[in-house]
């Protein structure tokens, strides 16, 4: 995984697909699911196909979300094409789901497309680790808002309440080794501070990027998401002194020992830098 920032379109608005790709965003998430409505379904499938297949990326992830059920298959034979990144599945329950979406990407001799699962249900969340196994996933989601109504469970503003699941898809996916989950949206493209808090809460538990359904959210994901020139001196040096060390401990300009772990954690702030 390359991205740090999804920016989301609906796919029934195609004034709004080439502004996305021009909005500094990592990777455009056209949404074929929710934000659009069931009369709109097949407008939006063509729009979105049309546009995939025919746009100058530059560089930019292009997802699309398609529907869950019956429409799925139509969706995913209907986007594949050279620009298509891959594929968001919604209200994925089983690896089952997901191996039938790589099968119908592989009638389509889409070799390049990835898959990510979104775990909305309680059913899905127990099905993780299964789920994060399953052919293509490239990464997992949480979609939260679906979660918690699925689980009868009240968000506030903390989202404490979700601590428990977002702990499982991160351990999910450190499991089957495959990137770090993305981190679900968020409603509120007003009060930016508190949007940038509450991403950094979302990276401190292991989450790696954000989907966004505003461009103003993008450069408080990408602030969050980018190591600071502290931490990459702080990183670089912990290695260096590691390294330097006589045995598999080091201490660190802090006084504090330094082992593999640490390394690690520092390979990965480098990782995020590149």
């Amino acid at each position: 995984m390359t991205a740090t920032t999804y920016l989301y379109v609906p796919g029934d608005a195609p004034e709004r697909f080439d502004k996305a790709l021009r909005s500094g965003t990592d990777a455009v998430v056209l949404d074929l699911e929710d934000a659009v409505a069931l009369d709109r379904k097949d407008a939006a499938r063509t729009l979105v196909a049309q546009w995939v297949s025919q746009c100058e990326p530059s560089g930019v992830e292009l997802w699309v979300r398609v529907n869950p059920g019956a429409i799925q298959e139509r969706d995913i034979r209907a986007v594949v094409s050279r620009n298509l990144t891959g594929i968001w599945l919604p209200k994925v329950e089983s690896a089952e789901q997901v191996t039938a979406a790589d099968r119908v990407l592989t009638e389509c001799r889409a070799d390049h497309a990835r898959i990510s699962a979104l775990v909305e249900t309680a059913t899905g969340l127990l099905a993780l680790p299964r789920i994060a196994h399953a052919p293509r996933i490239d990464y997992l989601q949480i979609g939260e808002v679906d979660l918690a109504a699925d689980l009868g469970i009240e968000v506030d503003d903390s989202a404490e309440q979700l601590l428990f699941a977002r702990g499982q898809m991160v351990t999910a996916s450190a499991a089957a080794g495959i990137a770090p989950p993305v981190a679900a949206v968020s409603v509120n493209f007003t009060d930016l501070p508190a949007f940038e808090a509450d991403t950094r809460r979302l990276r401190r538990l292991g989450f790696a990027g954000r989907a966004c359904i505003h461009p103003k959210q993008l450069p408080s994901v990408r602030a969050v998401f980018t190591p600071t020139a502290d931490e990459l001196r702080d990183a670089k040096d912990i290695l260096d002194r590691l390294s330097a060390a006589p045995s598999g401990v080091g201490v660190d300009a802090r006084g504090r020992l330094i082992d593999e772990a640490v390394a690690r954690s520092a390979r990965r702030v480098l990782a995020r830098a590149r």
